[in-house]
């Protein structure tokens, strides 16, 4: 089976910088994306890089945050910059596969800045 491990999570104070990581198991299922979901709000993008280098990022965190990619590792990893109370969430790995419609996801790593 395929498992996305997660690391870096924890508790920082704003301003700090915190470095995630997500190594999968095999080689079918990529990394290639997180997401994250904080209390009382709806699941939302984080980063995304495409099999091509193309990188996607939401609005809320352009500018601060850099996903980067691993091929030999079949790790991606996110770099976190200049973290303010708002970015408190949930982390989650995305991984995709062409052999698959959906993704597989990680278990998620918590991220609480604290003021």
């Amino acid at each position: 089976q395929v498992q996305l491990v997660e690391s870096g999570g924890g508790l920082v104070q704003a301003g700090e910088s915190v470095r995630l990581s997500c190594a999968a198991s095999g080689t079918i299922f990529k990394p290639n994306g997180w997401y994250r979901q904080a209390p009382g709000k709806q699941r939302e993008l984080v980063a995304i890089i495409t099999l091509d280098g193309t990188i996607m990022y939401g609005d809320s965190v352009k500018g601060r945050f850099t996903i980067s990619r691993n091929n030999a590792k079949n790790t991606v990893y996110l770099q976190m910059n200049s973290l303010t109370p708002e970015d408190t969430a949930v982390y989650y790995c995305r991984a995709n596969s062409p052999l698959s419609e959906t993704p597989k996801w990680g278990q998620g790593t918590q991220v609480t800045v604290s003021s």
